[in-house]
């Protein structure tokens, strides 16, 4: 298959992601938006990734390719079975187009966090993709409505809503699993104003000091695409 990815900025790029989905034959192309790259076409890709990003969705006026990005997905949501992954501002503008509101969150999420897996997605198709109280990589302010009929993923102490599947082949993750330490450390590099010692933002030194936990998010990252390329129509 094909994979194409949006990337909004330089310093949020498909992390272990890359290495993943070459390891299992697939080929890669991206669009930097930031770099105003032309969008694709539905014909350009067998399958979509959405990256983070510091913009939010209603961030239009600054970033006015945010419109024609939503058109982008709105098409592949209506038009298409194609396979649709958002990650963190990924998963904001997807569940923004199906219609759910996407405001600020109660607290930024900064650091590593443990994720509390929703019992239904532990007995579905993708528990095995994911453990429950993983620590998983956190770094946004807002957070979004779960979309209408989708599958929760769970939730963590700082956002409710950590994740969603639907129709089997639509994924929103709030949460990071593509993180590498190499990624986190451009994150804290770029984003450094936003780690202010509130109750749900870590340092950067204790970010920096779990490898272990890069690692283990990075084999999820893996086994959650594979599963979610797999042409299984359940959900």
């Amino acid at each position: 298959m094909h994979i194409h990815y949006l990337q909004h900025v330089p310093f949020e790029d498909l992390g272990s992601l890359e290495a993943a989905l070459l390891g299992m034959g697939h080929t890669i192309g991206c669009t930097r938006l930031y770099a105003d790259d032309p969008l694709p076409t539905i014909d350009d890709f067998d399958a979509l990734i959405v990256m983070g990003g510091p913009m939010g969705v209603h961030d239009e006026p600054l970033y006015p390719w945010l419109g024609d990005e939503k058109a982008l997905l709105r098409s592949v949501i209506g038009d298409t079975r194609k396979p649709l992954l958002g990650i963190c501002l990924g998963a904001q503008l997807i569940a923004t187009v199906l219609g759910t509101e996407v405001r600020r969150n109660p607290h930024r999420e900064i650091g590593w966090f443990p994720l509390q897996l929703d019992p239904a997605f532990i007995a579905s198709r993708w528990g095995d993709c994911l453990a429950d109280g993983t620590f998983a990589f956190h770094w946004h302010g807002d957070t979004f409505t779960m979309p209408q009929g989708s599958l929760p993923i769970g939730s963590s102490e700082a956002c409710l809503t950590q994740g969603y599947i639907l129709d089997g082949r639509i994924i929103g993750l709030q949460f990071h699993l593509e993180t590498t330490a190499n990624s986190a450390k451009a994150l804290i590099s770029e984003c450094a104003d936003e780690l202010d010692d509130s109750p749900f933002v870590q340092s950067a030194e204790t970010i920096m000091a779990h490898s272990e936990h890069f690692t283990r998010i990075n084999t999820s990252a893996a086994a959650l695409v594979k599963q979610w390329l797999s042409g299984d129509s359940e959900p």
